[in-house]
């Protein structure tokens, strides 16, 4: 027989420490959750060559794997936005309804954290996750779909990717906004909107912006559309840009924290709302009443999309089969208050 035999020499956590240059106690500890006597650096260190030395702990080549641990994690992007404390409020009540514990991260927008808490949750053996994305962690993103972990992506979509997701229908929120503002006598209306090129939210809140003012006839010449580089520039940048477009009378805001500057930024320029600029804003926040004038918006129903992202995530943890796939796209509702009154009404 002239073919050699192969022995697999399974790979131990010495081998691990030895590589990630840690001690075996350190590799412990991070495969075990134990994060707080390491740092980002060395947890991120010692997750990569456990990723290249494909090492699996021993509860796991014993074929625990497919235990449950009634146990969801949950990776948010973005913490300051308030939309998101409502969404986990659904998660959390449905996950008590259904006896399952909730692990939540936040990436704050960062791919590369993203994917160090999403593998985090996968050694601590999490049954599943719900992921509202960075959306640049693609090759990530489709190895979880290609080794069938349970998976929920909500809010946003992310490109060729087959797996449940949960979204508002934000071009017919868009539309909702600046159909509402023209039809109130507005005529020259601008969209404020973060730029980045891979969410997709802002993206088709965009486009329903530019369906109504297509529906009412205008055209390419009637788009202003301010792009935001960052929050903490905004204000500076909306005032720049209402300063140079002088017509502006109307406003769509696609995020409630750019509707926070861009308030401010038109009472430094000394603009009254809504007599000089109607204002429509995206999520009917706490404050959004309470604001004089209170404020028009969007409202998304948050709390739904988190329940029903959480029991989708679950309905796929338990089934025996491989169940189907869902797009769940829930419809947004236009709350009308006095930002955006009728021009004819307030002369």
């Amino acid at each position: 027989m002239n073919g050699k035999l192969v022995i697999a020499v399974r790979v131990t956590i010495a081998d691990v420490a030895e590589k990630a240059g840690v001690s075996k106690t350190t590799v412990s500890r991070i495969l075990n959750g134990n994060l707080d006597h390491n740092t980002p650096e060395t947890i991120k260190t010692v997750l990569k060559v456990v990723e290249e030395l494909e090492y699996r702990p021993n509860a796991l080549a014993k074929g625990l794997k497919s235990m449950k641990t009634n146990v969801i994690g949950i990776v948010l992007s973005n913490f300051r936005n308030e939309f998101w404390f409502k969404v986990l409020e659904g998660v959390e009540d449905t996950c008590k309804e259904q006896g399952y514990n909730l692990m939540i991260c936040n990436s704050d927008g960062d791919p590369k954290l993203e994917e160090q808490y999403i593998k985090e949750f996968q050694m601590r053996q999490v049954d599943g996750i719900v992921i509202n994305p960075t959306v640049r962690n693609q090759s990530l993103y489709e190895k979880l779909v290609a080794n069938k972990y349970p998976m929920v992506v909500i809010n946003r979509k992310i490109p060729s990717i087959h797996a449940n997701n949960v979204v508002v229908d934000n071009i017919k929120g868009g539309f909702m906004a600046v159909n509402h503002l023209l039809e109130n006598g507005r005529k020259h209306i601008l969209a404020i909107t973060f730029k980045h090129e891979n969410i997709s939210t802002w993206q088709e809140r965009i486009e329903g912006y530019q369906e109504a003012l297509t529906s009412h006839g205008l055209t390419e010449n009637f788009y202003y559309i301010l792009e935001i580089t960052s929050l903490r520039k905004a204000n500076q940048q909306i005032k720049k840009y209402l300063v140079d477009h002088a017509m502006i009378d109307g406003v769509f805001s696609t995020n409630n924290m750019l509707t926070l500057e861009l308030i401010e930024a038109l009472k430094k320029l000394d603009k009254k709302v809504p007599e000089d600029i109607g204002i429509v804003g995206y999520d009917d926040t706490i404050w959004a009443k309470h604001i004089n004038p209170p404020l028009t918006t969007i409202r998304q129903p948050s709390y739904d999309i988190g329940k029903e992202s959480a029991k989708l995530l679950i309905n796929e943890i338990k089934s025996k089969e491989s169940p189907t796939i869902k797009d769940i796209i829930f419809q947004p509702e236009l709350v009308v208050r006095e930002s955006s009154q009728e021009i004819k009404m307030i002369d």
